[in-house]
């Protein structure tokens, strides 16, 4: 796309992947009411893009809004939460919804979502138009966080990938992989990756949780993910990235020991839950190979960062754990 976001890498760096300059791209008092917009999910739609955005509003509410954007860094996000109505099932109450992502499944846009339901587990939806959104049954009992759909069938299923977790700030969680038939009943659950040992790779040590939906590529899916690391100062939460195999996707072949990004910046370090870094969508040009990765920064706005693919790929295998 001519309108893809991107800006290249700063020069001296040799960093794999790197900030938007203009950083924080969506501010946290982008919309009237927003106390933060954070944890953002983006995907290109009708020659341009939209989303599906976290946005706490000032009782500190969670809900998710739509948002629309012509070149994917400046965004008009809408003023009211989402409306759901119904899809396959009665509607379902939840007390919060939060960390959405957002992926191009066949004939329409899946939404999943952290839904307050008896405690967090996994709500979907879908819409075509970003303006009427239908509401599904919840994929799992609590507690669950982190669903992220895979961008088409494998061996004829659709595949989630998701953390199991508990009702308070999670201080453990391993990244499992779920199949379904018809996007309502899930099963075939596998176990995908665990936190590293601090030894090996401190930055993911407490827990892990997929980030983007995955990228298909000639090395296999392309998985961006968070690490939490507990400091003597309170958790950390950093970017790496592994590659899973195409056909079973709960095989790791690659899982980088180092991190991509780590809090650094005063919007990461600094807001209402610091030392944030927490990737929710991926835009790629499969053309160009160019990546652009929206992340939550702090938990109060929304930052950009840039990578190449292939480079990317060759960074994960040479510097795995």
């Amino acid at each position: 796309m001519n309108n893809f976001p991107w800006e290249a890498r700063p020069e001296g760096s040799k960093d794999v992947m790197w900030r938007y300059s203009q950083n924080p791209v969506i501010p946290r008092n982008a919309i009237a009411n927003s106390n933060s917009i954070f944890n953002s999910a983006v995907v290109e739609f009708e020659g341009a893009y939209a989303g599906v955005f976290r946005c706490d509003d000032k009782c500190r509410r969670m809900n998710i809004h739509a948002g629309f954007s012509e070149d994917g860094i400046n965004w008009k996000i809408e003023e009211l939460p989402i409306e759901w109505v119904t899809g396959n099932t009665d509607m379902i109450h939840s007390d919060y919804k939060y960390d959405p992502r957002v992926v191009w499944i066949e004939d329409r846009y899946w939404v999943t979502w952290c839904n307050g339901y008896h405690g967090p587990t996994i709500g979907i939806g879908y819409t075509f138009d970003f303006k009427t959104f239908h509401q599904c049954e919840n994929a799992f009992l609590p507690y669950n966080r982190n669903g992220v759909m895979f961008p088409r069938k494998v061996n004829d299923k659709y595949i989630m990938l998701s953390r199991p977790s508990d009702t308070g700030h999670t201080p453990f969680g391993d990244i499992f992989i779920s199949q379904s038939p018809d996007m309502k009943f899930w099963g075939e659950h596998r176990h995908v990756m665990s936190p590293s040992p601090f030894e090996d790779s401190a930055w993911q040590c407490m827990k892990i949780g997929a980030g983007p939906i995955p990228i298909e590529t000639k090395e296999g899916w392309l998985m961006i993910y968070h690490g939490v690391l507990r400091s003597c100062n309170g958790y950390v939460y950093a970017m790496g990235a592994a590659i899973l195999d195409i056909d079973e996707p709960w095989k790791v072949k690659y899982r980088s020991q180092p991190y991509l990004l780590t809090p650094e910046t005063q919007y990461e370090c600094m807001g209402d839950v610091p030392n944030v870094v927490f990737p929710c969508a991926a835009l790629h040009d499969e053309e160009t190979g160019r990546i652009a990765v929206y992340y939550g920064a702090a938990d109060t706005v929304t930052g950009m960062a840039f990578t190449e693919r292939d480079e990317l790929l060759e960074w994960i295998k040479n510097n795995s754990l």
